[in-house]
């Protein structure tokens, strides 16, 4: 990993790469365009871009009428805001029906920083896995982000993305990505470790320092928490006997219960699940609250080892 950029970023770019190819994407916004980073779509393509104002529900409810004309809608706010505070009409308006809606959720975590608690989503992937169809996807780079927004732009049906602020290190080798596909960027003998989003580049450190000591770790990125990769999660279980699962997100409902959902009856495992502990959020530079909520690399790097 030789440079940083943030995902939000390369989510803006890639719709506008988007809508350059296909004449029926369409954005949507809820007056934070220059933080989802949609402002590009709006420039390039003004009569494709549509601002609800601060009315999340509304903006859903455009999007659910848009897609039943053929159109591919991406709406666009801060997480907290639209998997929260929207939740009635993601559900109804265009989960329920299956409607052919996007959402591309900024600012998620607590790594959103000094805007404190009350932005950090912590609960919104376990707010979106719940929904019956829908798709939910933690990238975790820039790279992985434009491969993201192109596959559920080509899917049908709706899906979640979840777009950290912060920018982090992009890797080097772009993986391959393929929904409902993990993939395992090491393998290894001793413990396995699931992450998702910003959290993946964490778990490779983590795995470099545990490797000094003899320690053996595969490290799998579970980029599509819904449907989740259930033949490789269960495969390095096996092996490995030893697991942990790293998110930027409570430990109730997110990554972690959907890995324990597939490990569940199927063998002798040790488990830990490493992210928020029934907190909220507060109030704090980015690397001081991954420190408070036990998510910088140290700190993951300790739990791990309570287990080994």
């Amino acid at each position: 990993m030789s440079k940083v950029k943030a995902i939000r970023a390369a989510y803006g770019e890639a719709l506008v790469e988007l809508g350059g190819r296909n004449d029926k994407i369409v954005v949507l916004d809820a007056d934070l365009a220059h933080a989802t980073m949609t402002q590009g779509f709006a420039e390039k393509y003004p009569e494709r871009f549509f601002n609800s104002g601060i009315a999340e529900a509304n903006m859903v409810s455009m999007a659910a009428g848009l897609s039943t004309m053929g159109y591919v809608p991406f709406c666009s706010t801060f997480a907290v805001f639209g998997a929260g505070r929207a939740y009635e009409q993601v559900r109804n308006s265009v989960a329920y029906p299956n409607f052919n809606v996007k959402f591309g959720m900024t600012h998620a975590g607590v790594t959103l920083g000094e805007d404190g608690g009350s932005h950090q989503a912590i609960e919104d992937i376990a707010l979106m896995r719940v929904i019956p169809g829908m798709t939910v996807i933690v990238p975790c780079d820039a790279n992985e982000t434009r491969r993201a927004v192109n596959a559920v732009a080509e899917m049908k049906g709706p899906a979640y993305l979840r777009l950290a602020r912060l920018a982090t290190p992009v890797f080097e080798h772009e993986m391959p990505f393929e929904i409902g596909k993990a993939n395992v960027l090491r393998e290894g003998n001793d413990v396995v470790l699931f992450a998702c989003g910003i959290m993946v580049g964490t778990a490779l450190e983590c795995a470099d320092e545990l490797e000094k000591s003899g320690v053996s770790v595969a490290v799998i990125n579970v980029h599509t928490i819904k449907p989740i990769d259930a033949e490789c999660v269960l495969k390095h279980a096996k092996h490995c006997k030893k697991v942990v699962t790293i998110e930027e997100h409570s430990v109730i409902g997110g990554l972690g219960d959907a890995v324990a959902d597939v490990l569940i009856g199927k063998g002798d495992f040790t488990f830990k699940k490493i992210g928020v502990q029934d907190r909220f959020g507060q109030s704090g530079k980015p690397e001081d609250l991954l420190i408070e909520y036990g998510l910088d690399t140290n700190s993951v790097l300790n739990s791990i080892r309570t287990i080994l």
